[in-house]
């Protein structure tokens, strides 16, 4: 249950710092708007931390000739803390490179229960996590490209 909990704050966390420099530039935006935005940008960005492992897990799969012969790879709350620091950096004026350092953090922290479960090496294993979590971030960046191109759509719909 702390798991999750430690998840949703850190998706919360994510999505209020990519979200509420949006409503500032934005001063007509509703409050029930922008916490609609909130929580389902935290619930995405919750869904995507908690997906990296199992992402990780599966590149490391298809890296290996043969299966992995460990249950997984899971978070645990010790690797999800620096994960819920770095959502909270992730306010733009917090600073972005530490945001990012701890990111990089995260992924190294994951690569090495990685490289435990599997035949891959700490290096491997930390290739498969970055890999996974830029995917995660590529994916995830697209689709708010395209809810704020929606949103704004809509915004200049509704003044015409």
């Amino acid at each position: 249950m702390a798991l999750v909990v430690l998840l949703l704050f850190a998706g919360m966390s994510e999505a209020a710092g990519r979200i509420l420099p949006l409503a500032v530039r934005r001063p007509g935006m509703s409050r029930t708007r922008v916490a609609a935005l909130l929580c389902a940008g935290g619930l995405v960005e919750g869904a995507v931390f908690a997906l990296w492992p199992l992402t990780a897990w599966t590149l490391a799969e298809l890296v290996l000739s043969s299966a992995p012969t460990g249950a997984g790879l899971a978070w645990t709350p010790d690797l999800v803390a620096p994960l819920v620091l770095a959502a909270v950096l992730a306010f733009p004026l917090l600073g972005p490179l530490l945001h990012l350092l701890l990111f990089v953090g995260v992924g190294a922290g994951l690569a090495g229960p990685l490289a435990e479960a599997t035949e891959l090496g700490w290096w491997g294993a930390a290739g498969c996590a970055a890999v996974a979590g830029a995917g995660l971030g590529v994916a995830v960046e697209a689709v708010r490209r395209v809810v704020v191109r929606i949103s704004a759509a809509e915004g200049r719909g509704s003044i015409a």
